[in-house]
C-alpha cells in the first residue's frame, strides 16, 4: 500500500493512517461485495456529503486500496472497487461483522 501521509515504524500505523476517519471504512465495506458507482455510494453510506465522499475516494485510491474505472461513456459512468490489496481487508470486515454482532446480542 501506498502511504501518501508520513510513514512510520510500525505497521498498524501505517493501517490506521490509510483506514482514519469516519467514512473510509464504511465506503470500504460497501465495496467488498462488488463494484460501486460514485451515486449508488453516497446512498449507501448514509449521512456523507459528495464533497466528503470524492475526498475520501481519493485519498483511498492514492493509497492503492480502491480502483476507479472511468468509461469513458456518454452518460459519464465510474465505478469503484477494491485492488488486491483492498480485497485483503475482506477477512477483516468478516470478523468485525462478526465482533459487531455477538457486542450487539451481549447488550
Amino acid at each position: 500500500m501506498v502511504v501518501n501521509k508520513e510513514h512510520h515504524d510500525c505497521p498498524v500505523e501505517d493501517a490506521i493512517q490509510i483506514l482514519s476517519g469516519k467514512w473510509k471504512i464504511l465506503i470500504l465495506w460497501k465495496l467488498t461485495d462488488k463494484p460501486r458507482r460514485f451515486a449508488e455510494l453516497k446512498r449507501l453510506v448514509a449521512g456523507i456529503t459528495e464533497k466528503m465522499l470524492i475526498q475520501q475516494l481519493r485519498e483511498l485510491e492514492t493509497d492503492g486500496v480502491i480502483y476507479r474505472k472511468d468509461y469513458h461513456q456518454m452518460p459519464l459512468k465510474v465505478e469503484y472497487s477494491l485492488t488486491q490489496q483492498g480485497q485483503e481487508l475482506k477477512p477483516i470486515f468478516d470478523e468485525l461483522w462478526k465482533w459487531g454482532s455477538h457486542s450487539l446480542r451481549s447488550n
